[in-house]
């Protein structure tokens, strides 16, 4: 199995190709380490790993003689480290949590597991997954296949710019407020933030950030994110309903009708589009009427300032609770030097807030739902940009800025669209529409009602056969493999 050859087969052919004999799990995580120690040292985007275990677990396979059924089997694979993997360090890019070592898989690494995926370590997150570019003070920027220079996104930012790179074809992704979708925007991907209580989360409220955050993957096709979804979905509710689904999201890609469907232009809180993120929707508009989709400019009606106080301190609750505990471990204050300027203040806030404030964020929250409810009774699928320009320059969005309000207004700007579809719980994808003329790559988000992921996926299918996307490769990753 030849590297070119290897970037060329999403994870769906990998296993098939496995299981026919036509090459085996060795080969494939064997190519997936080469491209690793190219490609990694330049990107920064694994940051734990485990490449000696996912070379026995291939070679374990083969000697089974190709007999899994598991859908991925042999697939290599990568972990964000927001998700703990027993044995190996569990940090979430924080000082404050280094030397920390997980006893246990989280939920969604177990379905990981047993869908047949071979890890070959943990990926470059920022610190707790709290902001939308992937620049920890604990590990350093990850860096864009497309761009060096420029931001990967985030929380999922290790994991995109892995499978940009086509080091993985799949890797594990966390969204509570736009952290799948902005990455995948920032890389040319594919990425899904499932509906609430479709895939596993954490059995507490913590660990799911009160539903807003779910786990899911980031992928170069949609048959990968399809494939997925089938391999980790819950069979019965865990902490959150059930939403109900096909017996198969990939066997449901076949499927398609016509479409009711709003464009939102305008940014929720008045921030504007850059002229390339404005000619990615125009396109999309074009190419959703030529499918014979019904195509109208309407926006949601959210007061988005209200969902932004909700949302914020719901965080802000939860970061509280998850750094607490272990600056009283390590007796430490909050003004701690091992947090970073944004995580204080986050922690800080989350700690003064009372039981009530968290009731009338979750009631609020629940009445904004509603609101989408009846919207999706008139337009089947909201679609809008995921972020208002192209991929940032790496220090442009800084956490541990000095300046936290040049942060806040940055960061409010770049981003906006993403978080109503976490708090409501809703289903939300981000696909590779276009690049910009300096060849970065812009997303374009489509969103439906929730326990509607099946028609968000059957729409991003009609799209990538339309625009090829998986054809596009990071003409930097050329230059980086000759300098080896």
């Amino acid at each position: 199995m030849l590297e070119d050859e290897y970037q060329k087969l999403d994870g769906l052919a990998l296993a098939q190709g496995i299981r026919k004999g036509h090459f085996s799990a060795t080969e494939i995580v064997d190519c997936a380490i080469n491209m690793a120690e190219t490609y990694n040292p330049h990107l920064n985007a694994i940051t734990w790993e485990s490449y000696e275990r996912a070379r026995e677990l291939a070679v374990a396979l083969d000697k089974l003689g190709r007999t899994s059924s598991a859908p991925f089997s042999g697939v290599p694979f990568l972990v964000k480290d927001l998700s703990a993997v027993a044995g190996m360090p569990q940090t979430s890019h924080s000082r404050l949590f280094e030397g920390e070592i997980a006893e246990q898989d989280a939920p969604v690494v177990k379905a990981f597991a047993k869908a047949g995926l071979i890890s070959l370590g943990k990926t470059n997150t920022p610190e707790l997954g709290l902001t939308i570019t992937t620049e920890s003070a604990f590990a350093g920027p990850c860096h864009n296949p497309w761009n060096l220079s420029h931001s990967t996104g985030g929380s999922s930012g290790g994991s995109a710019a892995a499978v940009a790179a086509g080091i993985v074809p799949v890797a594990h992704a966390t969204d509570g407020g736009g952290s799948i979708r902005v990455p995948a925007a920032c890389c040319g991907l594919v990425g899904l933030k499932p509906s609430r209580g479709l895939t596993p989360v954490e059995l507490q409220l913590a660990g799911s950030w009160s539903g807003m955050s779910v786990s899911h993957v980031l992928s170069r096709t949609v048959r990968d994110s399809a494939g997925m979804l089938d391999a980790i979905r819950l069979e019965k509710a865990a902490l959150y309903p059930l939403p109900q689904g096909p017996q198969s999201y990939l066997s449901a890609l076949d499927g398609s009708r016509q479409l009711r469907i709003a464009l939102q232009w305008e940014h929720p809180l008045g921030a504007h589009l850059h002229p390339e993120v404005s000619k990615a929707m125009e396109q999309t508009r074009e190419l959703l009427e030529q499918f014979g989709h019904q195509v109208s400019d309407a926006a949601p009606p959210v007061d988005y300032r209200q969902l932004t106080g909700f949302t914020g301190n719901i965080i802000n609750i939860h970061v509280a609770q998850s750094v607490m505990p272990q600056l009283a471990k390590r007796e430490e204050s909050p003004d701690t030097s091992l947090l970073e300027e944004g995580t204080r203040r986050m922690a800080k806030r989350g700690s003064a807030l009372a039981a009530s404030d968290y009731i009338t964020a979750i009631d609020g929250i629940r009445r904004i739902a509603k609101e989408m409810e009846a919207f999706h009774r008139t337009y089947d699928i909201l679609v809008s940009p995921v972020l208002t320009q192209p991929p940032a320059q790496l220090g442009w969005l800084d956490m541990n800025s000095d300046d936290m309000r040049t942060y806040a207004l940055r960061f409010s700007s770049y981003s906006g669209f993403c978080s109503l579809f976490n708090a409501t719980g809703q289903p939300s994808i981000s696909v590779p529409i276009h690049h910009s003329d300096d060849g970065l790559p812009i997303g374009i988000m489509f969103s439906a009602g929730w326990g509607e992921d099946a028609v968000l996926l059957q729409l991003a299918g009609q799209l990538e056969n339309a625009v090829q996307w998986l054809n596009r490769q990071p003409a930097s990753l050329a230059n980086l493999k000759a300098s080896k």
